[in-house]
């Protein structure tokens, strides 16, 4: 939907002298300007330049604020990781009121029947009473081959990846911002030189009216002038229209009502920029750097794979103590008897754990992660084609801009000179009223084309920049120049 320069061809009949430009406004404010949520409106208008659109738009669009929050949360994943090198230290209490009856024998792993302890009780009594137990776990791993370093780096590589994601976010606002503000700028000169000849038509039109109440011309040619100015307020009115809705797009992305803001054109319609942009190296632009991030971290995730298939040393000491009102002897104690913790324990040791037929698993998933790189390694290779094709058709356009700039100002010229030569032979009866209306035709289009190339020029050299993946170059540019 982007507006180029060498698509104009607007040598058309006076029927459709804007119809062209206004669609390409239309485009401009409607297809470019995101849906946002409403911010805050400061009092009264407020004006802006490129510049300050775009930096206001960075500032207050929700899209960013949430990319914001993403990396705060990737951030905070990194200190999750980090806490892996902490020991683990757990507490226990218990109280329980529970029968005693025990019997020997084993059962598989479960986690359904509690655990009992103690010896078997002949009779088979199904007393019950209380019973109590605390303790702590204290568990430490002093080293474990790199694996949660491992872990920690995955944590970085997505935020790395959040970041590279957010700096997406912002070049596409800022590109939005851009391309709005430019369609506000087109649709308002597209609504003067709309005006204008609206102007042109009704003095016109005056004037044929006294030359058929003279019977100087037939009364044909004041209906035809009526219908020309006719048209022309039309076609302000579709001006007009385009105008508020390109507003409208363009206020919708700053968050703020279309009647608070004014758009300032700068230099971007009086002058053409002169200085070219540098070439930008491709793994500058955030689109590129976002895939190496996504590389990265499938990277990782390959060293965390590679880091798991190791034991595992745990350093563990433990001090726990127990109470029962069930006595050897099967006498259980009356009362609040068992309450009390009556024996005391500790223990302390190394563990080791090795997951020996977890290699087939950790195979599967390196495969996975494998077969991943492979797939982002071919987007970055995509990316950056994609992007080097999408500079050089930037370039592509800007050379076509500059050189239809350089060319309005002799069609405007030109233009005016036939506008007023068609309507002093019509005064002197030497041409005829559809001659006048070719000449007032051509003659707003040539506004339009000559004021909306140097915007195209402005517009192209945005849009290598937004390729480039770095606005900041050509908002320098836009500063320099007045603006």
């Amino acid at each position: 939907m982007a507006f180029t320069q060498g698509s104009i061809t607007w040598r058309t009949r006076a029927a459709s002298a804007l119809f062209l430009p206004l669609t390409v406004a239309l485009s401009f404010g409607l297809s470019l300007a995101p849906a946002c949520v409403a911010q805050s409106a400061p009092a009264g208008p407020q004006t802006f330049t490129l510049q300050q659109a775009v930096d206001y738009a960075l500032a207050h669009y929700p899209a960013v604020r949430a990319s914001l929050g993403q990396i705060e949360a990737a951030h905070a994943g990194i200190d999750l990781a980090r806490t892996a090198y902490i020991p683990q230290l757990n507490a226990l209490y218990q109280v329980n009121r529970a029968t005693v009856n025990n019997i020997f024998g084993q059962t598989l792993p479960q986690s359904v029947i509690p655990s009992i302890t103690g010896p078997v009780f002949a009779n088979g009594d199904t007393a019950n009473t209380w019973g109590t137990a605390a303790g702590a776990l204290f568990n430490w791993q002093p080293f474990d081959f790199g694996y949660r370093g491992a872990s920690v780096n995955v944590a970085r590589a997505s935020e790395a990846s959040a970041s590279a994601q957010a700096n997406i976010t912002r070049l596409d606002l800022a590109v939005a911002a851009m391309n709005a503000y430019f369609a506000v700028v087109a649709a308002q000169k597209i609504t003067v030189a709309a005006a204008a000849n609206v102007k042109r038509r009704e003095a016109f039109a005056q004037s044929v009216g006294v030359l058929v109440d003279n019977q100087l011309r037939p009364g044909a040619d004041f209906s035809r002038a009526q219908a020309d100015l006719a048209q022309a307020r039309t076609r302000l009115i579709q001006a007009q229209t385009a105008e508020k809705s390109a507003r409208a797009g363009f206020a919708a992305l700053l968050g703020l009502p279309a009647s608070d803001i004014e758009v300032v054109a700068g230099p971007i319609l009086s002058e053409s920029p002169q200085p070219a942009l540098e070439d930008a190296p491709a793994a500058h632009n955030p689109f590129v750097a976002a895939q190496q991030t996504r590389m990265d971290l499938v990277k990782a995730r390959e060293k965390v794979l590679d880091k798991s298939y190791v034991p595992t040393f745990a350093f563990q000491a433990a001090l726990w103590g127990r109470g029962s009102g069930a006595n050897v002897s099967g006498v259980i104690d009356p009362g609040s008897a068992g309450l009390a913790l009556q024996r005391m324990n500790w223990a302390t040791g190394i563990q080791v754990t090795f997951p020996v037929l977890q290699i087939f698993a950790i195979r599967a998933q390196k495969r996975v992660e494998a077969a991943n790189e492979a797939t982002e390694h071919a987007r970055y290779e995509q990316t950056v084609q994609d992007l080097s094709g999408q500079v050089a058709q930037a370039r592509a356009e800007l050379e076509g801009s500059r050189e239809i700039s350089q060319n309005t100002p002799i069609e405007l010229s030109a233009a005016q000179d036939t506008e007023r030569q068609a309507r002093a032979r019509y005064q002197a009866g030497l041409a005829t009223i559809v001659e006048v209306s070719d000449a007032e035709a051509l003659l707003v289009q040539a506004e339009i084309d000559d004021a909306l190339a140097r915007l195209g020029v402005w517009r192209s050299m945005g849009g290598v920049a937004a390729a480039q993946g770095d606005l900041q170059p050509f908002l320098q540019i836009v500063q320099k120049a007045g603006h």
